[in-house]
């Protein structure tokens, strides 16, 4: 495993980040106020996600599967969210995605910590959502990772942050329906690690219809994995 190479980097660039921000008072991801990265009204406006909830992908409002989950099945043990996709934390999100904002990492991993803690997974790694070369290039880092990272620092959890790499180019998840989701990435992702016997719990920051984790899933599964579940910081409502 490189898992503790893949951390170093990946700590050196929240590091840069934060002398960045130390030099440029911040301003709230959620609401813009300066003075702080995430400021305290932004916080309480999040909306965890409580019981019920499907048993499979997470849905919010549904008690054992929900109707999706009954006709189609997931491979993926269970999909879970911290937060509601909706508000400020999605404009910190997008700050965080497309803004180049790697220091909303902290604030945005201590929600997803939460909602580790409340799940209680065992799991032997973490694994983000890898982003393709062009897109991580593009973009200067892959917020899933910084998540992941966040959230095994924060939990005392093994990190690979290359445990899985994009094989392909594919279209942005969000302009497509649920079924060319699916298709879109389908076969896209392959572990760079063999995982035999390993309960792997994938990070990701949104999760709109589980496609994505369902097909970093299936990389996982082909490589050894024990089990495998998803983890992502928001739901889409």
């Amino acid at each position: 495993m490189r898992g503790w190479q893949d951390t170093v980097l990946t700590r050196g660039r929240q590091a840069w980040s934060v002398a960045i921000d130390t030099l440029f008072p911040p301003r709230c991801g959620g609401c813009g106020i300066a003075g702080s990265l995430w400021c305290t009204a932004c916080r309480q406006s999040l909306t965890f996600i409580q019981p019920p909830m499907c048993d499979a992908c997470g849905e919010p409002a549904t008690i054992g599967l929900c109707a999706k989950c009954r006709t189609q099945p997931l491979r993926i043990e269970w999909i879970r969210s911290a937060v509601i996709f909706q508000g400020p934390v999605r404009e910190a999100i997008h700050q965080f995605k497309y803004n180049r904002w790697a220091s909303l990492a902290g604030p945005l991993g201590e929600a997803l910590a939460e909602a580790w803690m409340a799940t209680v997974p065992t799991a032997d790694w973490l694994v983000p959502v890898p982003l393709h070369p062009a897109r991580d290039r593009e973009r200067g880092y892959n917020q899933s990772a910084l998540l992941a990272t966040e959230l095994g620092r924060r939990v005392k959890a093994n990190v690979a942050v290359r445990g899985l790499r994009r094989v392909r180019a594919t279209r942005v998840q969000m302009q497509l329906a649920a079924a060319e989701r699916r298709i879109n990435v389908a076969g896209a992702f392959a572990a760079n690690d063999e995982w035999h016997n390993r309960r792997v719990v994938v990070i990701d920051d949104v999760c709109t219809t589980g496609a994505t984790l369902e097909a970093c899933a299936a990389a996982l599964y082909a490589a050894g994995a024990a089990a495998v579940y998803g983890l992502t910081l928001a739901r889409t409502p």
